[in-house]
């Protein structure tokens, strides 16, 4: 018997879990509460773990453990084995019944207030036992730590690119532009032509200029060779933004899909034209990690659901 079947057959899942049980709690006796067993049990399968591999795997202080490069390497290996164990989990649960599950998704206000809802809806037209569990991240500003720690399979949202990150993959679902909006009251609702100098002097309801969302706007005003103009309202809030424009009293700019699914809130699209600024919107998802079958689905429905806006 070679060192590696030696080392599979004396490291077991249970003590990969404490293992990362202890690094996450960054100590032996707080890991030992979160588990409840005992600290000397701890101890003992840290202690046995170590001689079975030969090397170190914590550093010990009086403040607590700090995982070795050893450690570290191994707890890779930890989180790998059991993403693997909940993907085969799911694929037998899909098997046995496949309109049912759990899909986590991330994704910023912006694609909840309007794209995530309509696939969700013809999603779950064929899979109404599905449970969908989003999670806020905000993939403008490279939020990316929920897809990496596992909390969610896939990301949802507006995709810088290139990614610098060499981990991740990015599916662009389609590119759009902004669009000028108001509500089905405002006196601009019934204009057939407008220009956008035409609206500069009314209020705005707009995200912040020094924000990722409002530095874009700020261009479309620019490129236009327009005087931004200062919002009455500035907000990074979705929903704010959209139900202040409903009310026919303000004037604002969204990505043409939020203008287009939120239309049921009473938002009308204006006939001003913009520059034709585009931002992508896509899936992100780690490289080499194998999705859920629900996850798939999913994708193949966001596919469908987003190919019409590509011809916007």
């Amino acid at each position: 018997m070679d060192w590696i079947d030696r080392a599979g057959r004396r490291v077991k899942l249970r003590d990969l879990h404490i293992l990362m049980a202890v690094a996450e709690a960054g100590s032996m006796s707080k890991a030992s509460e979160r588990l409840a067993v005992s600290h000397p049990v701890v101890s003992k399968t840290i202690s046995d773990l170590e001689h079975t591999l030969g090397v170190r795997l914590f550093d010990r202080a009086t403040q607590g453990v700090e995982p070795t490069a050893y450690g570290q390497a191994l707890l890779q290996c930890g989180a790998a084995v059991f993403d693997a164990m909940r993907q085969g989990i799911k694929q037998i649960e899909f098997l046995d019944d496949p309109t049912s599950g759990e899909l986590r998704i991330g994704c910023p206000d912006i694609i909840t207030a309007g794209l995530l809802p309509a696939i969700i809806e013809r999603f779950s037209r064929d899979y109404p036992k599905v449970r969908f569990h989003v999670v806020h991240a905000n993939t403008a500003i490279m939020q990316f730590h929920e897809l990496r720690n596992r909390n969610v399979e896939l990301l949802f949202g507006r995709t810088p690119l290139p990614v610098a990150d060499d981990d991740l993959a990015v599916e662009t679902l389609f590119d759009e532009p902004f669009v000028a909006v108001a509500g089905p009251q405002s006196k601009w609702a019934r204009r057939r032509s407008i220009e956008l100098r035409d609206l500069l002097q009314e209020p705005w309801v707009l995200p912040p200029y020094d924000s990722a969302p409002g530095a874009l706007i700020l261009e479309v005003f620019r490129t236009a060779k327009l005087q931004p103009p200062v919002p009455s309202m500035a907000t990074l809030s979705v929903q704010l933004t959209t139900n202040l424009i409903a009310t026919g009293s303000y004037i604002g700019v969204l990505p043409r899909s939020v203008a287009h699914y939120t239309r049921r809130v009473g938002l009308k699209i204006l006939p001003a034209r913009l520059t034709n600024q585009r931002i992508a919107v896509g899936i992100i998802t780690v490289k080499n990690r194998t999705l859920s079958p629900l996850a798939s689905l999913f994708l193949d429905r966001a596919r469908k659901v987003a190919a019409p806006l590509q011809q916007m």
